[in-house]
């Protein structure tokens, strides 16, 4: 895109074209749905008669096809057209979603079939998470890209915002077979603006040695990288703990001490909020120490598992979750420049599967294991826990030189594509 160009779109940073405006309201759609449904699914299995640990359950068995599927689908991503991979995963999400919901609105659903349909969704998220990664990555060129993905971020996250609040309000109101409903509703229009991503700009792949050989190549450049397995091993530890706090603990708190979902869906909102403001903080800061900076701001990601251990008023917790939010999306925006600037382009699916792998290594055994922990220790001690794991993990990758002293290039490398007018791009998608 020419100076000319950028200058008559001044929303959209310089080297982002239609790809990447695909990309971002399909994301919008998304977050709009899923956000909400994460509130829909947990109350879903609380209505149904379940108990904290049944609700870690559901949420282990979303989790679970995650880890053992998502190597292969950045292999897979890396090989097929991406848009492809993305609209597949899609529809499968759809179905799973539909189904979800026919047998919530029809009575109480069985917490194997909850189960079984959270694992064909987390199934269709192992596809598309890599492949989205390497999208938006190959969507925006140049100096900019670092505004793109917070620009991109800020809409994403904005939807979350939106979807939480609706979806937390539509639980009380409705109850959550409609929520999920229109999850399905939003995958489908999703995927369908995701058919229409032009894929020309990239370059064809080079015949290899198969699935599992470029699942071996995506291992080499992922080890070789301390700053890269060192964010993925902290992350695979504090997004367990996390991920317990958000899909059981809060609940049960919200439930038994801030007056059930709507609450909950508010705090979630404000976190939302809070990743809106850190977004819109990263379209206009460049640190220059990408890692130590957005390593830093995650440090606060402690607060809100210890304010739902006091519990706090429902005012405090949505400040402590605006807070994190915040601060915890200007790391988000410096790890994806950091790979856009690192990583090349033929392999960004492959080491986005192994950071999206590392990352929710840990989750079904956390979400498993967080009923039994509540029972033995109590919520308030296995929720200072969660606290107290976030703040040590976060302070241990510090002490990889790479992660403290990896700076931001002045002029970072671009993909190599043979098409570079402002029509031609590439895509993104969580922790989603």
């Amino acid at each position: 895109m020419t100076s000319a160009d950028a200058s008559d779109s001044p929303r959209r940073p310089a080297g982002a074209g239609r790809n990447y405006r695909l990309l971002t309201a399909a994301a919008v759609v998304t977050n709009l749905g899923s956000n909400g449904a994460l509130i829909a699914s947990a109350f879903a299995v609380l209505e149904a008669g379940g108990d904290g640990g049944d609700v870690g359950l559901v949420a282990a068995a979303r989790t679970l096809p995650l880890v053992v599927f998502l190597l292969i689908g950045g292999a897979v991503a890396d090989r097929l057209p991406r848009h492809r991979v993305m609209v597949t995963a899609n529809a499968l999400n759809c179905l799973s979603q539909g189904v979800f919901a026919a047998l919530v609105l029809a009575g109480h659903p069985r917490l194997w079939q909850m189960m079984l349909l959270s694992a064909l969704g987390g199934t269709g998220q192992a596809f598309f998470s890599p492949a989205a990664e390497g999208m938006l990555m190959s969507s925006v060129t140049g100096e900019q890209a670092s505004r793109a993905f917070a620009l991109f971020r800020m809409a994403m996250q904005g939807a979350g915002l939106g979807g939480a609040a609706l979806g937390g309000a539509m639980v009380a109101a409705v109850g959550p077979g409609w929520v999920l409903a229109a999850d399905a509703a939003a995958f489908a229009v999703a995927g369908s603006l995701r058919s229409f991503l032009d894929v020309s700009h990239i370059p064809p792949r080079e015949p290899g040695g198969g699935v599992i050989a470029d699942v071996r190549e995506g291992w080499r450049e992922f080890s070789g990288r301390p700053w890269l397995w060192g964010i993925v091993v902290q992350f695979s530890i504090a997004n367990a703990v996390l991920g317990a706090a958000d899909s059981v603990y809060g609940p049960l708190v919200a439930r038994d001490a801030l007056g059930g979902a709507g609450p909950w869906g508010l705090a979630l909102g404000f976190f939302g909020a809070g990743t809106v403001a850190g977004a819109l903080l990263m379209t206009r800061w460049r640190p220059r120490r990408l890692l130590l900076a957005g390593t830093l701001c995650v440090f606060p990601m402690a607060l809100p598992s210890a304010a739902l251990a006091i519990p706090t008023p429902v005012g405090v917790l949505c400040a402590v979750m605006f807070l994190s939010g915040s601060l915890v999306e200007v790391f988000g925006v410096s790890w994806m420049t950091a790979l856009h600037q690192e990583i090349s382009e033929e392999k960004l699916s492959r080491v986005s599967a192994y950071d999206w792998f590392g990352s929710i290594a840990l989750m079904p055994l956390a979400a498993a294991l967080a009923g039994p922990a509540e029972d033995a220790l109590g919520r308030s001690a296995a929720l200072w826990c969660c606290s107290a794991l976030i703040v040590v993990v976060t302070a241990a990758v510090l002490a990889v030189p790479d992660v403290r002293n990896l700076r931001r290039a002045d002029h970072p490398q671009l993909p190599e594509t043979p098409n570079t007018s402002s029509d031609t791009e590439r895509p993104v998608g969580g922790h989603g």
